[in-house]
């Protein structure tokens, strides 16, 4: 692997990617959607090569004379709340989806790896193997599953291999400021009472620069067609990562927990990945009390920064 296609690249998990790909030599081309204000995250490298795309462009990308290898495809529209449930809105992510493999033949990649989520399982109250059947009642659990299945369709036709890897929750600076983990460090950072449910549900935190170097691994290590489970494998309640946040700021942290119900209409995540280990040979995962240290000092300079402004 040489040089690599990144769509998504500004997202969390792109930008660990492409960092991990550049400390390895690896030339990447980078498509971002137009006027991204995400761009800054990107490192400055000679190795990386940007260009503007949107998802619904990928169809008319025109290719430079340089032949690629792998082809990550990240980018997925219509992740908000409002719209991650609007089938007529999720549904165009498949054909975008079907465009990149496309566009992966043109640019004479021999390889693509696909980003797909939990949600295709639903809701799992046993341990998620390999042998688990998904469920998806989400619209967006829905087409990623349908995305990850044309795609892998779509490219045996061509003679690529397919990957597809299934991401549960990976956290770090780049988060969304709407997932729980953000919430919460922004509350105590304040010194404001941060309200939770029971939380007494499992959980799986898997910390963005691990998430990177899987998906660089994948590249790398895997030349077969295969489904992967993205995700740490050390589950716990989510009470437990709540708490370990608060530790980090002491005893002006507070925090509130909701009654606890029997859990059975909420997600739940323990997730068997000892292929995915194996067969990228990666088990240096970074604790989740140094990983979500560093997400704190982060906010802190953002805090900080946002207060002097």
């Amino acid at each position: 692997m040489k040089r690599v296609v990144v769509t998504g690249a500004t997202s969390m998990i792109g930008t660990a990617l492409i960092r991990c790909c550049i400390d390895n030599g690896i030339e990447v081309l980078a498509i971002v959607r137009k006027d991204s204000k995400k761009m800054k995250r990107l490192p400055e490298s000679g190795l990386l090569k940007i260009r503007e795309c949107d998802l619904n462009e990928l169809d008319t990308f025109v290719a430079d004379e340089k032949k690629y290898d792998v082809f990550y495809h990240f980018a997925w529209g219509y992740t908000s709340k409002a719209t991650r449930d609007d089938p007529a809105l999720q549904e165009k992510n498949i054909q975008y989806t079907l465009n990149a493999v496309e566009l992966a033949r043109k640019l004479g990649c021999y390889k693509f790896i696909g980003a797909g989520s939990q949600a295709e399982y639903g809701i799992v109250h046993q341990v998620i193997t390999a042998e688990t059947k998904e469920n998806p009642f989400l619209s967006y659990g829905i087409a990623k599953n349908a995305a990850g299945r044309l795609s892998r369709k779509l490219c045996e036709k061509y003679g690529i291999t397919h990957i597809w890897g299934r991401i549960f929750s990976v956290y770090g600076s780049n988060d969304s400021e709407e997932t729980m983990i953000s919430y919460a460090v922004r509350q105590f950072l304040r010194h404001e009472t941060a309200y939770f449910s029971a939380a007494t549900q499992q959980w799986d935190y898997l910390y963005e620069e691990d998430a990177g170097e899987i998906f660089y691994l994948l590249g790398e290590k895997v030349d077969q067609n295969k489904i992967y489970r993205v995700a740490s494998g050390q589950s716990r309640p989510l009470k437990e990562f709540i708490l370990e946040m608060k530790e980090l700021f002491g005893d002006e942290a507070v925090c509130e927990f909701g009654a606890g119900g029997n859990g059975n209409d909420l997600v739940s995540l323990q997730v068997d990945v000892s292929d995915l280990m194996e067969d990228i040979n990666f088990f240096s995962l970074l604790p989740f009390k140094k990983g979500i240290n560093e997400v704190v000092n982060y906010w802190r300079k953002k805090e900080t920064k946002n207060s002097n402004d």
